[in-house]
């Protein structure tokens, strides 16, 4: 069972997070900074248009018969006008004496500049104001002017409010595209771990190769890691077969010289109590060195089910090897094995592990078969690839039939007889291993059938 892993939230939506983050603030620092350019290019504008206008009523001041007269031209204040008829205001100054205009529209101290601009509140209203001087030189004195001309910003606030509902549109279009390509390069960089975490998961247990395909230098760590985790564990699952392979032989062999030496004393004992104890025991051998058996059986097929090594067989050629190197041991219990089969059934499998599973449907059929009874033994291509063993029996128990070939499981009807309740297990792996399953029936006739589908 695979261990349930607690999340830390999503890399993805973190990053993502950071990209679209720092596109607000840009966007942000985007929309006041073309606001910003805006508001001077319009105040500038505005000064060239106030500083125009203040020449123009300078230079229409003179001194006629020591008198100073200003006839401000119809130009002065035409030339600022707006769309929205912003108001005008004016004042002008004979050296520091109020002459004309807007008394309550004061100046600023001089500051030796040929032109002030500035914005000051002016009855309720914001105004740009530029101040700008000039000196009459009469016959027996000089005179200086000052003007002050103020405008109110109505038009030049309607601009920039478009102004800035257009940099706002601006902003939030690269806001948009800025969190639409956040989620395009976040979804691009995962996609590279998403591809690797399927590239292994698709691989079996026993496919333990190293991650060759080439990867952003960020993975390599990881990716570097995962090669050596899988290196140790093909070596750890290479020494775990060597020692079920030399588990097999060391317990097959003892056990069988223990057997041999229990029949040959057998044969020596008289008294019928002692006969009977070694009868036991041999039994005892039997059992052990058959569970021994199938239990590594099992594991070897467990580690070769994933990695299966296929070759091009003949199924008939194997069944029927094994129909042969069987038949001495059912003629010890006069049983008859017939084996019904086309010329040849051609298929790319594992010959080591369907031999077994064979093998094992057979070894049941000999088991549960009585005494001059028959094996059939079936072999077709049509329509799929199928070995099937019947035999003569009692049949499997009806209300075990889906049960019976989990593992350590035997019927009901298996009592006093030798066996360690893998054989039907170890053929369903086998057959599953191999993309097909294991189906048990009865025949109305009477006997039992394993149906081995690849």
């Amino acid at each position: 069972m695979t261990p349930s892993l607690q999340t830390s939230g999503s890399l993805r939506n973190r990053l993502a997070f950071t990209l679209i983050s720092g596109a607000a603030i840009l966007g942000l620092l985007l929309f006041f900074a073309i606001r910003n350019y805006a508001t001077q290019v319009a105040l500038q504008g505005q000064d060239s248009i106030l500083g125009a206008s203040v020449t123009s009523i300078l230079d229409a001041a003179s001194i006629r018969n020591g008198e100073v007269e200003i006839d401000i031209p119809y130009a002065s204040f035409s030339m600022l006008s707006t769309p929205l008829d912003d108001r005008i205001f004016y004042a002008i100054y004979q050296d520091d004496h109020f002459l004309s205009g807007y008394r309550d529209l004061s100046l600023p101290p001089s500051s030796g500049r040929e032109r002030d601009f500035y914005s000051v509140l002016y009855q309720g209203e914001v105004v740009r104001v530029v101040s700008a001087n000039r000196t009459l030189i009469g016959s027996d004195r000089r005179i200086q002017i000052r003007v002050a001309l103020a405008q109110t910003q109505d038009a030049l606030s309607g601009t920039l409010a478009q102004i800035s509902r257009t940099a706002a549109l601006f902003g939030a279009c690269f806001f948009a595209l800025a969190a639409i390509l956040s989620f395009w390069a976040t979804s691009t960089t995962i996609g590279q771990l998403k591809a690797l975490a399927h590239s292994i998961t698709r691989r079996g247990p026993q496919d333990l190769r190293p991650f060759e395909k080439p990867v952003p230098s960020e993975m390599m760590p990881l990716v570097t890691s995962l090669n050596s985790l899988m290196g140790r564990l093909d070596y750890s699952l290479s020494q775990s077969e060597d020692f079920i392979a030399e588990a097999a032989h060391r317990v097959r062999t003892p056990l069988a010289t223990v057997r041999s030496y229990a029949e040959a004393t057998l044969q020596r004992v008289d008294r019928e109590e002692n006969r009977q104890a070694v009868r036991s025991m041999i039994r005892a051998i039997d059992e052990s060195s058959r569970a021994a058996v199938q239990l590594l059986d099992h594991a070897m097929i467990t580690f070769r089910a994933d990695h299966l090594e296929r070759q091009d067989i003949d199924l008939v050629e194997l069944v029927h090897e094994l129909v042969v190197s069987l038949t001495p041991i059912a003629d010890m219990k006069a049983l008859e094995i017939c084996l019904q089969s086309e010329a040849k059934v051609s298929y790319s499998g594992d010959p080591v592990l369907i031999q077994n599973a064979v093998r094992n449907l057979i070894d049941n059929a000999m088991k549960y078969a009585p005494s001059d009874g028959k094996i059939d033994i079936s072999v077709s291509a049509k329509p799929d690839v199928q070995i099937c063993v019947c035999d003569s029996g009692k049949g499997f128990p009806s209300e075990e039939l889906i049960t019976l070939a989990a593992r350590f499981k035997r019927g009901k009807n298996a009592e006093g007889t030798i066996g360690s309740g893998l054989g039907l297990t170890i053929a369903m792996d086998v057959a599953r291993a191999h993309g097909g399953d294991l189906h048990l029936s009865n025949q109305t006739k009477g006997g039992a059938c394993a149906l081995l589908s690849l």
